[in-house]
């Protein structure tokens, strides 16, 4: 037999000893346990059935009232935007002098709004009403929704603001004004009243239980409206970091369940205000939806709960007297393991107890002399593995380890008396998931496991190792695996910066022309697979020799860098730029129209042609002309994608510089000029 058995023979005979009992016991005690566990599981399943059906049932009222809210708060606002669009096209060829009694004649409008203000192009406040002190002349050039409407002259609604005048959170409507020849003349605004003003005031009606609310928020996560009557909730405070809330803040709208904020889940619904860029969340905390269910269930549970203890009471006595002998035997075998006895004297008139005392006797001393011979193979082992510099660890059939030698403790910053969940937790999140299932796999089939992974040491370092473990055989029966662990850190942190080095401008930290290459070829195979529709934009800067030539190559530097800056920052996070070397650049729009695009290209001429830079008493400042096409049916290179936005760039140099010319296809090469 093996030393295996031998060391685990007071477990087995006890095991045994328990078994032995008489039918009639058996099958009163089975039935008793198993009508109990049934009655239990059926409750169980009540329970988790019945909280789904809660939950859908609530989820589909969330989404229905946080649609309906949502609808009228983008009425709302639609109807202001263009109650303040009709007074701009009053104002157009209105002289200066005469905006303050514009004005006042639309006191109407005060009604929806706390007030109202016009600004000329330069971003000077010129007239106000009602009228506060200070405020006629106040500069808005610099401010956040002056910035947006100058470069994109569409209606827009600010982030939250505290007012000069009455000490309230505001925010300002807006729509820009133009001249006759639809130039950007300024701005006109609107100023919302977030604490007083009448926005808001359905949501304070609406109730949802005693707990639920509605909130309403910006994009960015703050806070415009949450009811008075939710004491004590902050908006949000710890939904920072939900999946949920980060989606809806990109421009997701549905329905989740996830944390309150207090320990606690709530079912949640968002629904976005597109007019205002805001965002609508209605929570019910799940605890509320699920109070009816649950005091259904618990009348049942302690109707259950006492007939279980009376079963249990009953069934007690009756095995009791009848394990009797055993319970003896059993403590007997206790003493053993415990050292307090050498062998079982147990005096009986069972014939099968007498039976397992004698062959509990002869295998306790097939047992003592195994693990005596067991300690000194430990003990080498033990010398081995300690001595050993590479980190090394043993587990077993089951995947639990027990055992890390001195080195890997080391490396990874573990205690000796350390927990076997704390090795798990330390993995790097992202990593740890598929970690577990190769080793649930490796355990399932033998197999060597081999993996590199992030692992967070204590003192706050990321280590890169490499782990690869074996299954060990004895006699060919498996007993356990072995593995060893090795830190790669330097290594995988010198393979990152050369990927990195390997596809970026060293200058500008754009993508150069390889790393651009290999992101127009996935966006052209994306689009002959599924149709996604990616646009390309090249250009090269007009009057950037006379800069390096007066300036040198250093000040050119700095104008590449500068418009390298300007150029990211105007394109979507989603968006590629490049520099294709000397004043080359491009840009790879992916999941964007033309029409989009000619916008997108236009927008970044105006913001480039704003960049200057300046050496020995001199400003010098630099042009766009820029070729946009699309991937088209028959792209089947980017050679072909990349010949046509160059010719397009071309005949924009032809046309004058600075100048956008698009392109729709190889045959008809200019379409729209701007």
């Amino acid at each position: 037999m093996s030393e295996d058995f031998y060391l685990h023979v007071p477990a087995r005979i006890g095991v045994l000893a328990r078994s032995i009992c008489s039918l009639q016991g058996r099958l009163l005690a089975g039935l008793a346990m198993t009508w109990l566990v049934i009655v239990g599981l059926v409750l169980l399943l009540a329970w988790q059935f019945g909280k789904g059906l809660v939950d859908d049932a609530n989820l589909a009222h969330l989404r229905y009232e946080s649609q309906l809210i949502a609808n009228d708060l983008s009425e709302q606002v639609e109807r202001r935007l263009r109650a303040l669009e009709r007074l701009e096209q009053g104002l157009r060829n209105v002289p200066v002098e005469e905006v303050p009694a514009r004005l006042e004649n639309a006191q109407v409008l005060l009604e929806w709004f706390e007030g109202l203000m016009v600004a000329d192009i330069d971003g000077r406040v010129v007239a106000d009403w009602p009228i506060v002190p200070g405020r006629a002349g106040l500069e808005t050039a610099a401010t956040e929704y002056f910035r947006m409407l100058r470069h994109s002259p569409w209606p827009y609604v600010s982030q939250p603001f505290i007012g000069r005048a009455s000490g309230d959170s505001l925010v300002l409507m807006l729509v820009p004004r133009f001249d006759d020849q639809g130039d950007f003349n300024g701005v006109v605004g609107g100023m919302i009243n977030l604490t007083h003003g009448g926005l808001f005031r359905r949501l304070e009606e609406i109730r949802l239980g005693d707990d639920g609310y509605v909130s309403v928020f910006t994009a960015t996560g703050e806070a415009l409206f949450h009811p008075r009557r939710a004491g004590g909730v902050v908006l949000d405070r710890a939904l920072g970091h939900s999946d949920a809330l980060q989606q809806a803040l990109d421009g997701w709208q549905g329905e989740a369940i996830a944390s309150s904020g207090e320990g606690t889940l709530a079912l949640m619904a968002y629904r976005q205000i597109w007019p205002a860029n805001w965002i609508v969340k209605v929570a019910i905390p799940q605890a509320q939806v699920q109070a009816p269910l649950g005091d259904f269930l618990a009348r049942l549970w302690w109707a259950w709960l006492a007939l279980a203890v009376l079963m249990l009471i009953t069934m007690r006595w009756l095995v009791r007297r009848l394990l009797r002998p055993l319970h003896r035997l059993e403590r007997q075998i206790a003493q053993v393991g415990a050292g307090e006895r050498r062998y079982l004297e147990l005096s009986t008139s069972m014939h099968e107890l007498r039976q397992v005392a004698g062959s509990f006797n002869r295998l306790e001393h097939e047992r003592l002399a195994a693990l005596e011979h067991l300690r000194d193979r430990q003990a080498f082992l033990d010398a081995v593995l300690g001595s050993t510099p590479i980190g090394m660890f043993v587990a077993d059939l089951e995947g639990r380890i027990n055992y890390l030698n001195p080195a890997l403790l080391e490396l990874l910053g573990l205690e000796v008396t350390h927990e076997a969940r704390d090795l798990w937790e330390r993995i790097h999140p992202d990593d740890r998931r598929g970690t577990e299932d190769m080793w649930r796999y490796t355990l399932s089939t033998g197999s060597d496991f081999v993996r590199q992974l992030r692992f967070l040491h204590p003192d706050g370092v990321t280590l890169w190792v490499e782990v690869h473990a074996s299954q060990v055989l004895g006699n060919d029966q498996p007993l356990g695996f072995v593995g060893m662990v090795k830190d790669i850190t330097e290594r995988r942190q010198q393979e990152a910066l050369q990927r990195w080095e390997a596809e970026h401008d060293p200058l500008t930290g754009l993508l150069n022309r390889r790393g651009f290459e290999r992101r127009l070829e996935e966006a052209l195979a994306e689009y002959s697979k599924t149709g996604t529709p990616s646009v390309l934009i090249l250009f090269d800067l007009d009057h950037f020799k006379p800069i390096n030539d007066e300036g040198g190559h250093a000040l050119g530097d700095e104008m590449l860098r500068r418009v390298a800056q300007v150029v990211a920052w105007e394109v979507r996070r989603s968006d590629h730029v490049a520099r294709q070397g000397g004043d080359e650049f491009a840009v790879l729009l992916p999941s964007c129209t033309l029409k989009q695009a000619g916008e997108i290209a236009e927008s970044l001429r105006r913001a480039v042609s704003e960049v200057t830079v300046s050496n020995a008493g001199k400003t010098y400042s630099i042009t766009l002309s820029m070729g946009v096409t699309a991937l088209q049916e028959g792209d089947d290179a980017i050679e072909s994608v990349f010949a046509r936005a160059d010719r397009a760039s071309y005949q924009a140099k032809a046309d004058g510089r600075n100048a956008v010319v698009v392109t729709t296809s190889d045959d008809d090469l200019i379409d729209s000029l701007w």
